[in-house]
């Protein structure tokens, strides 16, 4: 009896922690309504994604900014681009038969339609 008590304790203690993790994860992720400008997502933020699966692919039909560094994340079909002293300069991520180009400041620039059989 006793040790069935533990069990059911401990997943109970379990949840309740796994609980309060979550909710503290989304209030860090809540946008802030401090001047009701919607702001894109931050460069530094999405180039410290981890890369657990490695994979390589052909992004030749991506334009690339002339003199920037170019970091790829083709888990999630993004390129990023910096420039030479370390600034963010945008990214360009593939949806589906189009490639987005976004700006710094995580706003769409650009759109890329691709030919069937392009980026495949």
């Amino acid at each position: 009896m006793r040790g069935i008590l533990r069990r059911v304790w401990g997943a109970a203690a379990l949840a309740g922690v796994m609980t309060v993790g979550l909710s503290v994860s989304a209030m860090a992720q809540m946008p802030s309504d401090d001047d009701g400008k919607k702001d894109g997502p931050d460069m530094h933020t999405l180039a410290s994604r981890f890369n657990a699966v490695r994979v390589k692919k052909d992004y030749d039909y991506i334009h690339r900014p002339a003199g920037d560094k170019v970091i790829e994340q083709p888990d999630i079909d993004r390129l990023m681009f910096w420039t030479k002293d370390g600034q963010p300069d945008g990214y360009a991520q593939r949806r589906g038969d189009s490639v987005i180009y976004y700006n710094a400041g995580g706003q769409a620039v650009r759109v890329q339609r691709l030919a069937p059989g392009e980026a495949d």
